[in-house]
């Protein structure tokens, strides 16, 4: 008989001092962290802003290893505290506070001991934010679809804009030039980009929707940290790289993109050339998602990656 598998959902308290309130941090954890021989695996979600459902394929780590998984939303989205107050203060939404938070977090579950870590789209970014400070307990790294910059990710993804049929490129290029990225056309150009960049699976699986549908009904944190034009980044975000920190990273980390993803090689390589210690695994058939796109092949290359002493 198949047993089980144990969940357990709940909220950190997380103390904003520049709020003066007391925020909270919604998580879910899969598995038993108080019985299990494997080292718990925290799971950072992308956007910024988009909420943890997308990364619901990754409890399969736990099925198949038997690795505890910890989702959890950021503050700002899905079932954490949300700040619309916050829209447009780009000095709040930073680094510093998701890395604080992710310090609640682990100090609330008891594992900031020993933990690994991964971070996919914006969370590879702040994995590796968080990971070049050196802090205490963090095991293993994986850096899953990031971009090491925002320019090289810009770069990647203006050369991806150029394959597109000319007529697609036009209706992007106008509307991000006009202000008016709300407009349907757009929507659809960026829907037919997102096919073949973002996951090729059709349909898209229901829990990816449902992480877009969460960003959409609050994108206080998206529109403030990137901006509302995929192609043109104007949010706080706009300067952001974390290459020089990387040779701080000293932790074992696997680097993982697509071949078709829009964190193109150019954006994934500085990772590869700066980190320590350091593996990069590309999955030919994937785009952005190859946990969705290749899932068997990516649990076992991560499974394996994080069971290896």
């Amino acid at each position: 008989m198949t047993q089980k598998l144990q969940v357990v959902e709940g909220e950190a308290s997380f103390y904003v001092p520049s709020t003066g309130q007391l925020c909270k941090t919604w998580y879910k954890v899969f598995g038993d962290l108080s019985t299990s021989k494997q080292t718990p695996l925290v799971t950072l979600h992308g956007g910024p802003g988009v909420s943890h459902h997308y990364q619901l394929s990754l409890v399969d780590l736990t099925v198949n290893y038997g690795i505890p998984v910890i989702l959890y939303d950021q503050i700002g989205c899905g079932k954490s505290t949300h700040l619309p107050e916050k829209k447009g203060d780009g000095a709040f939404w930073n680094d510093d506070l998701f890395c604080d938070e992710l310090d609640s977090l682990l100090e609330h579950l008891g594992i900031h001991d020993k933990y690994d870590l991964l971070g996919q789209s914006w969370g590879g970014m702040l994995a590796a934010s968080f990971a070049s400070r050196r802090p205490r307990g963090l095991n293993k790294l994986i850096i899953a679809n990031s971009p090491a910059s925002i320019e090289l990710w810009v770069e990647g993804a203006m050369k991806l804009l150029s394959q597109l049929p000319q007529e697609t490129q036009e209706i992007v290029k106008k509307h991000e030039r006009d202000g008016t990225t709300d407009h349907n056309e757009y929507k659809e150009a960026l829907k037919y980009f997102y096919n073949i960049h973002i996951c090729q699976l059709n349909p898209w699986p229901k829990e990816l929707e449902d992480s877009f549908v969460s960003m959409l009904q609050d994108p206080t944190v998206f529109e403030t940290m990137y901006g509302p034009n995929e192609f043109n980044v104007i949010g706080s975000l706009k300067n952001w790289s974390i290459i020089i920190q990387l040779p701080n990273i000293t932790t074992s980390t696997l680097v993982i993109n697509g071949r078709y993803d829009e964190a193109q090689d150019v954006a994934v390589e500085p990772f590869f050339h700066h980190i320590p210690v350091v593996n990069w695994v590309q999955f030919h058939k994937s785009s952005h998602l190859p946990q969705w796109e290749q899932r068997e092949e990516f649990m076992e290359i991560v499974g394996d990656f994080l069971m290896k002493d």
